[in-house]
């Protein structure tokens, strides 16, 4: 009886290197469309100092600064569940808004200080409040400016 041999030594490397190459290539795609497709949607930081003040019912939002202050085109103030929207009329200097202002082109300066109304209580002088702020920009832009316990 003739016994024949079997070679398989040559498919297996074969194989194998088509395998690599092939993840390779995949590899390659993958990273290469992850990089280029997120280096256009990343927005920079703005830059603008907001400082925060309780003082019993009210709260004071005071700019202070950067560079990014001639972009912002309104503040919206969240105290706990409460949101505000601040004017830019400088004449009452209070967020009183409950829906973004329409058709503002800012006019904040350093200096400017906002507080809530008088008719519209936000801070529970008795316990911490949570208050966030953030700021949009002329380029439709939104950051938060300040996260902070008060």
């Amino acid at each position: 009886m003739m016994k024949f041999k079997k070679n398989e030594e040559a498919v297996s490397p074969v194989i194998g290197v088509i395998l690599m190459v092939a993840i390779t290539v995949i590899l390659a795609a993958v990273i290469a469309a992850f990089v280029f497709g997120m280096g256009s949607n990343v927005q920079g930081q703005k830059n603008v100092a907001i400082g925060l003040q309780k003082n019993g019912t009210f709260l004071e939002v005071t700019i202070q600064g950067g560079s990014d202050v001639g972009n912002l085109q309104y503040l919206k103030v969240i105290v706990d569940d409460k949101a505000l929207y601040s004017t830019t009329n400088l004449s009452s200097s209070w967020f009183d808004w409950t829906t973004p202002p329409l058709d503002r082109d800012g006019g904040f300066k350093v200096g400017d200080v906002f507080t809530n109304s008088p008719h519209k209580p936000l801070m529970d002088p008795a316990r911490y409040n949570h208050v966030v702020v953030v700021g949009h920009f002329k380029d439709n832009h939104e950051q938060i400016l300040v996260d902070k316990q008060l």
